[in-house]
């Protein structure tokens, strides 16, 4: 790997080679604010609040598209930073409802982190505010341009990374929004409502309408786990309340192997937990009606019926099938028993075509 060294605050630091002075802070444990960058998308610099020091350069830098050179000497946390930083916090504010108590993203708000952050308490810019009407797009998601900070994420996401690309900035100046073609509802667009919209917007712009109302992030229990729905292995985060799930988030942290990227399944499929039909005990047949038993009985029941159809029809007569709705290590142990048990090869899952 080819380096970089640097100097950021007073510090020598060294960083691969090609990479921005915002990722060879990271890599350094230099925390440089943002709203308009996030990891799973190429630089945008929309935003500012990036913005560094770098000594003989002409003005301040945004610290995620400027890339980092050698003997770079760069300071992140200044009091002039700090003060042009309160200022852009200010005009994101002063047109934006400042509705936190009741806003469904707060406590997991970028924009309200920042003001916190820097100490942001009034708005200083009177102006024209906007007043859009709420959308609504079907069960799933709802749009409040109110609260857009024209980050562009949900754009870029959509483009960059799902390659659907239903979002795109209307209008001009003032007025524009991130809006979808002839600003159609989402429903009559290409959206594959995969919610990777939701997942990057840093306000409360874009929210999950199931789960509206059912929490706030601090009352949340969250445990990472393994999507059920394919293959894929996809990593979540359940967000549990009074030992209910509310919703599903996700993050690129959460790394391989699809750094926190779901689909429509993975992040609006989960109602199927706490639904009333879900059989949650073993269920033996006797007398024609299905009985609760345990699960000793009922693998009793089945490992019986195997071995009688096994001595009857041999070993090729049974057929296994096994889910992609189950652990890899799940999928294993069957096909072992299988193969090394029952003495067959007969054993296909449902996700192999």
């Amino acid at each position: 790997m080819q380096e970089v060294h640097l100097n950021i605050n007073g510090v020598d630091v060294i960083a691969e080679k090609g990479c921005t002075i915002l990722e060879a802070a990271a890599e350094n444990g230099i925390k440089i604010p943002t709203l308009c960058h996030e990891d799973r998308l190429e630089p945008y610099g929309a935003c500012r609040i990036c913005v560094v020091e770098v000594e003989d350069a002409r003005g301040l830098l945004p610290a995620c598209t400027t890339v980092a050179t050698d003997g770079m000497v760069i300071k992140t946390e200044t009091d002039e930073l700090k003060r042009i930083r309160s200022t852009i916090i200010e005009l994101l504010l002063s047109d934006h409802p400042l509705d936190c108590m009741t806003c469904e993203s707060a406590g997991s708000c970028e924009l309200q982190d920042l003001a916190y952050e820097y100490g942001v308490k009034d708005v200083y810019f009177v102006g024209e505010k906007h007043e859009y009407e709420k959308f609504v797009d079907g069960p799933l998601i709802e749009r409040d341009y109110n609260k857009c900070i024209l980050c562009g994420r949900c754009v870029r996401i959509c483009r960059e990374v799902q390659g659907v690309g239903v979002y795109d900035l209307m209008n001009r100046g003032f007025d524009a929004v991130p809006g979808t073609p002839f600003d159609k509802p989402l429903e009559e667009s290409s959206c594959e409502f995969c919610g990777q919209c939701i997942s990057t917007c840093p306000t409360g712009a874009i929210i999950t309408l199931p789960s509206a109302g059912k929490g706030r992030e601090w009352e949340m229990e969250k445990t990472k786990t393994t999507c059920t729905y394919c293959g894929v292995g996809c990593q979540l985060y359940l967000n549990v309340k009074d030992g209910k799930v509310v919703k599903v988030t996700s993050d690129y942290a959460l790394g391989e192997p699809n750094h926190g990227n779901l689909c429509v399944k993975g992040r609006f499929g989960y109602d199927f937990i706490h639904h009333p039909d879900r059989l949650t005990k073993p269920l033996i047949k006797k007398g024609g009606r299905f009985n609760e038993a345990t699960w000793e009985e009922a693998l009793d029941v089945v490992s019986k019926k195997l071995l009688d159809v096994k001595e009857k029809n041999g070993p090729d007569s049974i057929f296994v099938l096994t889910s992609a709705r189950c652990t890899n290590e799940e999928n294993y142990l069957l096909q072992k028993l299988t193969r090394a048990v029952i003495g067959t090869n007969n054993v296909d899952h449902c996700a192999r075509l």
